[in-house]
């Protein structure tokens, strides 16, 4: 088979997608990003921090294994302006000296409690114990190596005031605070422009794939009403903004709820991070795909093809790839293949990222680093083809076995380094 027979007979369809998907959703990304700022981000809107008067907050912050960084998150949250509020913390069974330290603060900070799991049971169990604890209607769940920007919480809060009471939860804005390698500023590049372009269209079509559950706001009685987080999901924040969806309360974006957090350093710890989203995701497929055969959930339909369309892509392009790689007749097939289709991804990734990084460098000083960005699109691709293909089995396996889907420890990359 040649290079030509690709765009012929029965291949044609299965090459055109390769090409078009791609293509087309970053087309859909930058739109959906330019009418986002145009009609939710280009208004001056002040805070008036002192005029309002700001509701009681409970801070849950779940720890497994996270010795080296909840003090420094425990600090930042006790040193937030905001006037009323709890930090409980909440100890998922940790086999180093988390139990110790946390204990330690609760007793250093009066606005901060201690639980202690003896199991390791999971984020979603552990947060659900937090919500028990907690006093107040509107939760913040934070993870244990994430630094709050002072005027985060007021951003998050303030969507309640004027969201309505079905409004459920109000995603914040990650940000990469170690910048020390290659795979640090490629993922300071991907979170600034992929993730922050992705919420934002999706937040203007109605429903989001995921809240960030790094910084994320919740309605108490929205949390209740869906039955709280699912234990034996891998990714609670993928499975709760389903859940909430579904029975119809609402979740924003606030970009200018800044968050700093640690991405992993080390292509094991990348690799095992992305396994771990992709299996989120097709789990959630997997367990709510009844919303396509309802009328009632049609505007979340968008949102379910495009994951579904994202690992197709995955499998096709393998395929193609493969196809080629052992059916080709000379290495000038291969090299037009490999060559054409890097320029097409690449191309339109780059302008993407210029537009994305343009717009998030309002909040975050992000735009220095779109040198970085050329790498960004010819290793995304690639490894996220084989991420899906590896979480594929798991997604399926995990859905079949049920039980609590308990969390390891994370590559945190090189905190003393951080920037």
């Amino acid at each position: 088979m040649g290079f030509s027979q690709l765009f012929s007979g029965p291949y044609i369809f299965i090459t055109a997608f390769v090409f078009a998907y791609p293509f087309a959703m970053a087309l859909f990304w930058m739109a959906g990003s330019l009418l986002f700022l145009r009609t939710k981000e280009s208004k001056v809107d002040s805070l008036n921090i002192e005029e309002v008067d700001w509701p009681m907050i409970s801070i849950l912050v779940p720890c497994y294994n996270e010795e080296e960084t909840v003090e420094e998150t425990v600090r930042n949250l006790t040193g937030l302006s905001y006037p009323k509020k709890e930090i409980i913390l909440i100890n998922d069974g940790s086999k180093d000296r988390t139990a110790e330290i946390i204990k330690r603060l609760s007793e250093q900070y009066d606005t901060v409690r201690a639980i202690q799991l003896h199991e390791n049971r999971g984020k979603a169990n552990a947060l659900q114990v937090g919500l028990f604890a907690s006093r107040a209607e509107y939760l913040i769940c934070v993870d244990s190596d994430a630094l709050l920007a002072d005027t985060a919480p007021y951003y998050l809060i303030r969507h309640f005031f004027k969201g309505g009471e079905r409004l459920g939860a109000v995603t914040g804005n990650p940000a990469i605070r170690n910048r020390n390698n290659l795979l640090s500023r490629m993922q300071l590049v991907e979170y600034s422009s992929i993730i922050g372009a992705i919420k934002r269209t999706q937040r203007l079509l109605g429903k989001v794939m995921t809240v960030s559950g790094v910084v994320v706001a919740f309605r108490k009685k929205a949390l209740v009403d869906v039955g709280l987080w699912d234990r034996d999901m891998i990714t609670d924040d993928i499975a709760i903004s389903w859940k909430l969806q579904k029975r119809f309360w609402d979740i924003r974006y606030e970009p200018r709820a800044i968050c700093w957090m640690l991405v992993p350093e080390t292509l094991s710890g990348l690799w095992k991070q992305r396994v771990r989203w992709a299996q989120g995701g097709q789990e959630v497929i997997l367990r709510h795909w009844r919303v396509l055969f309802s009328w009632k959930q049609r505007r979340i339909w968008p949102i379910y093809l495009e994951q579904c369309a994202s690992i197709l892509w995955a499998f096709c392009w393998l395929s193609v790839t493969l196809l080629l790689l052992f059916t080709a007749d000379t290495l000038q097939d291969m090299f037009l293949w490999f060559t054409l289709s890097s320029f097409v991804l690449v191309f339109i990734s780059l302008i993407q990222l210029f537009v994305a990084l343009l717009i998030d460098s309002r909040y975050n000083r992000v735009f220095k680093y779109y040198f970085w960005a050329a790498w960004y699109p010819a290793l995304y691709w690639m490894v996220n083809t084989f991420v899906v293909m590896a979480a594929v089995p798991r997604s399926i396996s995990s859905r079949l076995k049920g039980g609590y889907a308990v969390w390891n420890s994370p590559d945190r990359g090189m905190k003393k380094k951080a920037s």
